[in-house]
């Protein structure tokens, strides 16, 4: 029988402070993360609802209500249109580059050889430095006189002369003709993601135990097949989740488009970022631009939800 004087460790436990009880301990720690989540996400994403609704200005920020005109200005827009087709193109083909280029990256690094520290870090500069710097590197050697890569390319004899691949011209014009445009936007996207899915790519095969690599080449299983029937299911969840932060750093992505091309040549790489900055601040059409950048929510909220369902569905219990 226990005394009065020495209770149980159930009474301990019921007459003790917050600290001691899980579940009020849990909501303590993780009330900061939803604060920070209500305060820089939630208001501007309620403040752009009330504004898509609105016919607000820069000159004139008051919300007087008008439904939904600027939604269906915006898809009775023809750069819209152009942007929103623009923003998956970019996102579909970049991202498809990028997981490719992430997984020989990650394979490579994965094998020994001398000053592989070096190759890691040269590899996560473009993740590390600023992107708009980056870009700006990008766009001197874009430059339509002084391209670097122009100068490759006479200097190999592709550019130049009538009989070379590139044709006569001295320079390429990354940046003014179109599709050469588009080329830019995308390679430039790809070199941004590209550290950072490599590092999720290296994290999964890191994770893949060495035992079913050596049973499987134990048993004649090719390369191939030990990449096709091992490697690929074991990381297709990581893979999938390296694809999701792509496709969201690369849709929501303005810094790009707006230091190589502001949209340029006539709109042809104009995205949805860029379109709605172009409208709602420089234009001066707050409202526009708040419906424009709306029209982003429920494209990603789709995508995250597939793709994560997925990366479930195909987790290795």
């Amino acid at each position: 029988m226990t005394s009065p004087s020495n209770p149980t460790p159930l009474a301990n436990a019921d007459r003790g402070g917050i600290l001691d009880r899980e579940g009020a301990l849990a909501k303590l720690l993780i009330a900061p993360a939803v604060f920070y989540i209500a305060a820089m996400i939630g208001a501007p994403f309620v403040l752009a609802l009330l504004y898509s609704l609105s016919d607000a200005t820069t000159g004139d920020p008051g919300l007087r209500l008008i439904g939904f005109q600027n939604f269906r200005a915006a898809l009775a827009d023809p750069v819209f249109r152009l942007a929103l087709r623009n923003t998956f193109v970019f996102t579909l083909l970049s991202q498809t580059i990028v997981i490719v280029l992430s997984r020989v990256l990650a394979n490579a690094l994965l094998k020994p050889f001398r000053g592989k520290w070096l190759v890691r870090f040269l590899i996560m500069l473009p993740w590390t430095a600023p992107i708009s710097l980056g870009t700006i590197g990008w766009l001197w050697m874009f430059d339509s006189i002084f391209s670097p890569a122009d100068w490759v390319l006479r200097y190999l004899g592709l550019l130049g002369t009538a009989s070379s691949l590139f044709g006569g011209q001295t320079n390429m014009y990354w940046l003014g003709i179109p599709g050469l445009a588009i080329s830019s936007v995308i390679l430039v996207n790809v070199w941004r993601i590209l550290p950072l899915a490599t590092v999720i790519q290296l994290a999964g095969l890191s994770s893949i135990p060495k035992d079913l690599i050596e049973a499987a080449e134990v048993d004649g299983a090719s390369p191939w097949r030990r990449t096709l029937m091992i490697t690929i299911p074991l990381t297709l969840p990581i893979v999938s989740i390296a694809f999701l932060f792509g496709v969201v750093f690369t849709f929501t992505d303005l810094v790009v488009v707006y230091v190589l091309t502001r949209g340029g040549p006539v709109h042809t790489t104009q995205v949805l970022s860029s379109w709605t900055f172009f409208k709602g601040i420089e234009g001066g059409d707050l409202a526009q631009g708040a419906a424009i950048s709306l029209f982003m929510f429920p494209v990603l909220a789709v995508v995250a939800i597939f793709i994560l369902r997925m990366a479930r569905r195909t987790e290795v219990v």
